[in-house]
Parts: C-alpha cells; sequence; structure tokens
C-alpha cells in the first residue's frame, strides 16, 4: 500500500484485537498503532500524581515507549480516563494524523471507525464473550508472573466492558458498516486469515 488506507480495529479488552491487528499491519507492511496506549499512557501518568488533560495534550509518540504500561492498574486508570471528553479531544488529532499516512495503517482501540476515522477503508469489530476475554487476560497475567483470580478478572472485565460502552463520550460499539469478527472459539491463526481476508475483499 502506498496510498493512504486505513484499517480500523476496534473491539473489547482481550478480545484479541491487539494480536490481530499487529498480524495484519505485518501482512501488509504497513503502520500500526495500539490507541489504548495513548490513553494506558495518560493513565499511568494520573497514578503518579499527573493531571489526566495537561498528559493528554503534550503526548509524544516516545511516551508510548515507556515500560510498564500493561499492567492491569494502568489498564483500569486508562479506562477512567478515556471517560474524559478533553482527554479524548486531545488526543484525536495524533491518531487522526497517523491514520492517513502513507504506506497505510491499522489502528486499533475502542471507537476508531466510529470516531476517529469514520471513513476508514476497512472496519472490523473484533469481539468475544466475556469470560472467554477474561480468562485469557487472567492467563496473561499468570503468565506474567502477577497474582490473578478468575473470578476477579471477570468481574473487571464485565466492569470495563460497562464503563466502555455506557460512557457518554465515544461509547464502545461497533461501526454501522464494521465487519464483527467473533474470537471466541477460533484460534489467534484462524482469527488473522479471517480478518485479512475481510480486507482483502475490501481493497
Amino acid at each position: 500500500m502506498s496510498e493512504p488506507f486505513t484499517i480500523a480495529i476496534d473491539g473489547p479488552a482481550a478480545a484479541g484485537k491487539g494480536t490481530i491487528s499487529k498480524a495484519v499491519a505485518a501482512h501488509f507492511q504497513c503502520a500500526h498503532l495500539d490507541t489504548g496506549l495513548l490513553y494506558r499512557v495518560v493513565g499511568a501518568q494520573v497514578l503518579q500524581g499527573a493531571e489526566a488533560i495537561e498528559v493528554a495534550r503534550s503526548l509524544t509518540a516516545e511516551d508510548l515507549e515507556i515500560d510498564g504500561l500493561r499492567t492491569a492498574a494502568v489498564a483500569q486508570a486508562a479506562s477512567k480516563v478515556a471517560v474524559i471528553a478533553e482527554v479524548r479531544a486531545a488526543l484525536l488529532d495524533f491518531q487522526r494524523a497517523f491514520a492517513r499516512r502513507s504506506g497505510g495503517a491499522v489502528l486499533d482501540g475502542r471507537d476508531i471507525g466510529t470516531v476517529i476515522c469514520p471513513q476508514a477503508e476497512v472496519k472490523l469489530f473484533v469481539t468475544a464473550s466475556a469470560e472467554v476475554r477474561a480468562k485469557r487476560r487472567y492467563d496473561e497475567l499468570i503468565g506474567r508472573g502477577e497474582t490473578a483470580d478468575l473470578a476477579q478478572v471477570i468481574e473487571d472485565v464485565r466492569a470495563r466492558d460497562a464503563r466502555d460502552m455506557d460512557r457518554a463520550e465515544a461509547p464502545l460499539k461497533p461501526a454501522d458498516d464494521a465487519h464483527i469478527l467473533d474470537t471466541s472459539d477460533l484460534a489467534i491463526d484462524q482469527a488473522v486469515a479471517q480478518a485479512i481476508a475481510v480486507i482483502d475483499a475490501r481493497r
């Protein structure tokens, strides 16, 4: 892809959209942005006492490289700052500029197809049941050596879903023209193959 070509991949936590997005970007040799990292950076700095809106307004690409952005505490903080309209507005231009870069771009998040890039050439909404997503997140935490309780992780996933779906600003929902990809019963290679097939059909 030499011309701008935006692939928007949305979905709830632990549905597999991050892994799928990276694989899709590698397959089509285009840039990838995990937009959730933007909110994780803000959330991480808020946990350290910073003010969310100020952090969002001063964000740079280098901030996405800092360590410690994948913890459960930062994920919860990110979800909380994401409901702040001024934070979302501050990060909007950053994401839109990335989306239209030459060579194409894959963006994954919660509102790419509905708010950030409503004109994206391809939109995918990656989802899975709350129980499946919670088990994936639990396995991920245990794999990193963290202590986790599966029942608590399920509760956290459902609480985050409710917060993301019910927020007034850019709620999590599929775009009207998005392809729904349910990964509940799919291995990751199957999910990636289906995503690539959808994109190929729409190019």
